[in-house]
């Protein structure tokens, strides 16, 4: 292959402080504007942007340069600013500290983007798209009380056998 070529799409879902309805329609505007900007800036080409007023979807094209967490930062960080410098000063405003970040196959692109794009639908309805699995898990991704990667790497578990012990 001549030309480096990558499809990396991740679909980003995070929540508002303790899920707080803060993002009243209204704001969502300028913090939806916020997030393409930020995105944009950064070579990521948004696909579809949504959410209620207590969390966000975001659906992405990322570059292989971009480390989602770098992007999260930038995504969160100023849209944070916005809303607690520009839009309502002297407010509470804050997102939590964790998110849910799921890779998505191109097949999946059109269901996904979908799902979304009509977020206040889909809850209005009960249509939320479990059964797939990556609402509910990226829900649960983006609690607090998840498991840090050094406490899982240092946990004792049943050995499955080592993977030296395969190599002649």
């Amino acid at each position: 292959m001549r030309d480096t070529h990558t499809e990396l799409y991740v679909h980003l879902v995070w929540g508002t402080w303790d899920r707080l309805p803060l993002l009243k329609p209204t704001l969502r505007t300028a913090v939806y504007a916020c997030i393409q900007r930020e995105c944009v800036e950064r070579n990521a080409e948004v696909i579809a942007l949504g959410g209620m007023e207590d969390h966000i979807h975001l659906l992405v094209r990322i570059p292989p340069t971009l480390a989602v967490a770098s992007l999260m930062k930038q995504v969160k960080g100023s849209s944070s600013h916005l809303v607690t410098h520009t839009l309502l000063p002297g407010e509470f405003f804050k997102w939590q500290g964790a998110y849910g970040a799921l890779t998505v196959s191109p097949s999946e692109l059109p269901l996904i983007r979908n799902y979304v794009r009509n977020q206040e639908e889909h809850h209005r309805e009960g249509s939320l798209i479990r059964d797939h699995e990556f609402e509910s898990n990226a829900v649960k991704s983006a609690k607090a009380d998840f498991v840090p990667l050094q406490a899982r790497i240092h946990s004792p578990e049943p050995s499955m056998g080592s993977p030296e012990a395969d190599i002649p």
